[in-house]
């Protein structure tokens, strides 16, 4: 598999100010069917999900169940 040589946009963008990992919640995580949603810790030492692969459906269970709206899932132009 190649790598990318440059940075691009991941279609899951998660918003670090409203996401409560920090807190212990996991729900993007648990309900992503691919199991491309991480937690990890941030620059500042608080946890954050983020996504690991760009593997994403765009099937947008992630951003629904996510309870502050912290996720949000960018819908490639041909899918809206």
């Amino acid at each position: 598999m190649p790598l990318a040589q440059t940075s691009s946009i991941v279609p899951v963008v998660v918003d670090k100010a409203l996401c409560i990992a920090d807190k212990g919640c996991t729900v993007c995580v648990d309900v992503c069917p691919l199991d491309v949603l991480r937690i990890a810790a941030s620059d500042d030492g608080t946890q954050t999900a983020y996504m690991k692969y760009d593997e994403c459906w765009y099937c947008m269970p992630c951003e629904a169940d996510c309870p502050t709206g912290a996720v949000t899932v960018n819908l490639p132009y041909l899918l809206k």
